[in-house]
């Protein structure tokens, strides 16, 4: 991999860079946002829910203007400009004492970072080759997953210091990335291109509205994403109810560790490998892995049989995920690519609503049916993933 990001330029390695420190920076106050509302806020856990649920929601639906913006803006004004609210964001964190400030900073922070990834994306149809994609995208992906495994390490030391203060690293971080982009952006980075003119925003909408293999992927990765989207969430809600509370830290821990270990290890090897080719047959593998991984879980009774099933599990997430940026970037027209990212952020609220609809069959019918119903969402994304993927083989890519 390091031999891959000596070869890109400069324009490309500063794109994955943003994909790492702002991830960074997001996940550094992450696993302290439920404390720090209960504390600073006094809500209570139905609200807290509540409260992140809607921001991560409102965040991606607002990202769809934030795609419609990439394919009619200059990439680096975007970028500059959205990495300075993502910053102004996390500041706005650290000194908010009302509630709704709060609130409305969380909402800046999820659209900035949805934007800038949106963007970055974009930009790798604009500065790579086709063939070259997939080596970017599973770049990308493993970066992502060093952040969210370095993260909280980082947020854990600020934190004994005082609970505040990972909120404040993370500002420092996006501010830091902000005049880094500044000083060595590619200044003529653009998904622009001169030869379309530009669209209304409710015209595009249409346009994406009709383009059938756009809606079926889009509606397959919305609900696949219930079930890889915030899986910690649900399996935590899953253990707290049938098991200890003792216990279910010890198997979300090593659940974790498993999950970040194997992306970071495997999933360039793996997706460098997935192309436009058979694309079906390699979602058609991922989703078979993630039902594996959910009767593993359904089954598991020990630490080594969780972590068996989570590496089972973890197998189907390196091989979905870049097939999923694979799809779009296939069917994107290059004035349009930064819509057809957007719409792809919408599987944001398939991962938003898993731990409520999990959480509502917990307090309603025994516990392991939450498996039959993620196992059924599988199944339902999966069709619509066909659909999508047939119509793909149908119709030539387009260019």
């Amino acid at each position: 991999m390091l031999t891959t990001l000596k070869s890109y330029p400069t324009s490309v390695n500063l794109l994955l860079s943003a994909s790492l420190i702002l991830t960074l920076a997001r996940a550094i106050t992450l696993p302290y946002l439920v404390i720090y509302l209960s504390d600073s806020f006094g809500l209570n856990v139905a609200d807290i829910g509540l409260v992140i649920g809607s921001t991560l929601i409102i965040g991606s639906l607002l990202s769809l203007y934030g795609g419609f913006l990439v394919d009619n803006m200059s990439s680096h004004r975007l970028i500059l400009g959205f990495s300075g609210l993502f910053a102004a964001g996390f500041l706005g964190t650290f000194l908010a004492r009302e509630l709704w400030l709060f609130y409305g900073c969380l909402i800046l922070i999820n659209l900035a970072y949805a934007v800038i990834d949106i963007a970055v994306k974009a930009g790798f149809g604009s500065l790579l080759a086709v063939a070259d994609r997939s080596e970017a995208f599973s770049i990308k992906y493993t970066l992502t997953n060093i952040g969210y495994a370095v993260g909280p390490f980082l947020g854990a030391g600020m934190a004994k210091l005082d609970i505040s203060l990972p909120f404040l690293l993370s500002g420092m971080l996006g501010a830091g990335f902000c005049l880094v982009y500044f000083v060595w952006g590619d200044r003529d980075l653009a998904v622009v291109d001169a030869s379309h003119k530009p669209v209304p925003f409710l015209a595009v909408g249409k346009l994406l509205l009709r383009d059938y293999r756009l809606v079926c992927f889009t509606l397959g990765g919305l609900l696949s994403a219930v079930v890889f989207g915030q899986f910690t969430a649900y399996l935590s809600q899953y253990l707290v109810v049938t098991t200890t509370a003792e216990f279910t830290y010890r198997i979300i821990s090593a659940m974790v560790t498993t999950n970040a270990l194997m992306v970071i290890s495997l999933q360039y090897a793996i997706g460098r490998k997935i192309s436009h080719r058979h694309l079906n047959l390699w979602l058609a593998a991922g989703l078979s892995l993630f039902i594996l991984g959910l009767a593993g879980f359904a089954l598991a009774d020990t630490l080594v049989l969780w972590v068996i099933a989570m590496a089972v599990f973890t197998l189907g997430e390196i091989i979905v995920f870049p097939a999923e940026y694979m799809f779009i970037d296939n069917i994107a027209p290059d004035h349009l690519r930064g819509m057809y990212y957007a719409a792809q952020n919408l599987g944001n609220l398939g991962a938003a609503s898993g731990p409520v609809l999990c959480g509502l069959v917990l307090a309603t019918q025994p516990p392991h049916y939450i498996f039959y119903m993620l196992a059924l969402f599988i199944v339902a994304g999966g069709m619509f993933y066909f659909l999508g993927t047939c119509r793909l083989i149908d119709s030539p890519a387009k260019t």
